[in-house]
């Protein structure tokens, strides 16, 4: 049994303090302790500045004698005869003094079941169950995505222990002669080593190295650091502002465990995708490729194309400055992440993965693959024809978009319909 409030028990609290039920009685509806309903009020109340019928909120002491008019230098209300009738009295009035309701201070602490409610224009707190559970969910979410680390921080620890892993010192060494430096733990130190977040990797540590590895090693969570001002509601606000902008899609598809992965980057407009193999799933290797295609299609045609980059919350792309910014440090596109465990927000690319499974399924290898069998894979999957596209392939729609010598400096070709193969067997030589 959840340990969590659900979203039946919220509502039970909701209607537990409309019938103005004392903490106890709801508790035993909801099966709680008391306590932990008064904490969940008290805790996600919500203020209301309401007022009743024709009267605006107002929560002065004076508000009931005051025979004040035109407070403001320009009225913007010249109809109301008397300033206590208008919704700016409190905000423009010198003799405002503030009146606060004491039962606020006192079980239940909101006025879902105030008796005086229809009559009132003070400051209401509520208790609303939706609001209250879409707080828990949002901060649930962020709290599964990884602890919090901003970029400077990263860069801060590591100019500190780079030099002296490189000078032979181990990880306990340096935690121990650092520690009010470090500010984190000696555990959360590998953990960003293993990541590849720092300069140095494993293979840097003369000891780690001779360790046999783990059974199953524990998957490592993008910092949420990386996600400050990038998060799916960020990139929704950025795109209401920048309709103009076009959005690429960015996931990895894995190969066999611990062998190459592909990056695969998914154009939504045109439904084109484009995908690069890689050693290794690290977040230098996805810099790399951003650097690569900077440096292939020049300036002009990058910002054409990667204006907007939407991706997941794996550590790959946790450097999200690194990608956002060109080697001459000037901004070349803006990176946002899906909400944790929300795949959907990115379908786009999720769909497209299923074709490039069909030629290479789950579990094979990319060990033994090139660059150029990864773009023979793509061609083939980029003439395929779609019915979202009025039957016109992605290769078609991305040359009409954005022009045919940008796909051939990238290394891209038309496969004729006859000739097209979506099966394993295109690549057996």
């Amino acid at each position: 049994m959840s340990k969590y409030l659900t979203f039946d028990q919220r509502l039970e609290i909701q209607a537990g303090l409309k019938e103005n039920l004392s903490f106890g009685a709801i508790a035993k509806r909801i099966n709680k302790d008391r306590t932990t309903v008064a904490k969940e009020i008290k805790r996600n109340l919500i203020i209301k500045k309401t007022g009743y019928g024709v009267y605006p909120y107002n929560a002065c002491k004076h508000r009931k004698s005051c025979n004040k008019s035109k407070v403001c230098d320009e009225c913007k209300y010249p109809s109301k005869p008397y300033c206590k009738q208008c919704k700016l009295c409190n905000d423009g009035c010198d003799y405002f003094n503030e009146e606060v309701c004491i039962n606020k201070f006192k079980p239940p602490y909101v006025c879902n079941g105030c008796k005086d409610l229809d009559k009132c224009t003070l400051a209401k707190p509520f208790y609303s169950a939706i609001d209250a559970h879409n707080a828990f969910s949002e901060k649930l979410s962020e709290a599964r995505s990884g602890i919090i680390s901003s970029e400077a921080e990263i860069a801060r620890i590591n100019q500190l222990i780079t030099p002296l892993i490189r000078n032979g010192q181990s990880i306990h060494q340096i935690y121990v002669n650092n520690v009010d430096e470090v500010m984190c733990s000696e555990k959360t130190l590998y953990n960003y080593i293993d990541a590849c977040l720092f300069d140095v990797r494993n293979i840097d540590l003369p000891r780690k190295v001779k360790y046999r590895p783990r059974y199953k090693k524990p998957k490592f969570k993008v910092d949420k650091g990386c996600r400050i001002d990038r998060n799916y509601r960020d990139f929704n606000t950025f795109m209401d502002k920048h309709p103009e902008y076009s959005v690429v899609q960015m996931d990895s598809v894995i190969g066999s465990k611990g062998g190459k992965v592909l990056l695969t980057v998914h154009f939504v407009d045109t439904s084109f995708m484009m995908a690069f193999l890689r050693k290794a799933n690290t977040s230098r290797s996805v810099i790399d490729v951003f650097n690569h295609l900077y440096k292939v299609l020049g300036r002009e045609n990058y910002l054409k194309l990667f204006s907007v980059i939407l991706t997941d919350n794996g550590s790959e792309f946790s450097n999200s400055k690194a990608i956002e910014y060109g080697p001459e440090g000037i901004l070349r596109s803006r990176v946002f992440y899906c909400d944790p465990s929300s795949p959907y927000q990115k379908g786009a690319i999720e769909v497209n993965h299923s074709l490039i499974r069909r030629i290479l399924p789950k579990g094979k290898s990319f060990d033994q693959l090139t660059q150029e069998d990864i773009l023979l894979v793509m061609n083939h999957v980029n003439s395929y024809k779609r019915k979202k596209l009025n039957d016109k392939s992605p290769y078609d729609a991305f040359s009409f978009y954005y022009g045919e010598d940008i796909l051939g400096k990238l290394g891209y070709a038309p496969v004729a319909a006859e000739s097209i193969i979506l099966a394993p067997k295109l690549l057996k030589k």
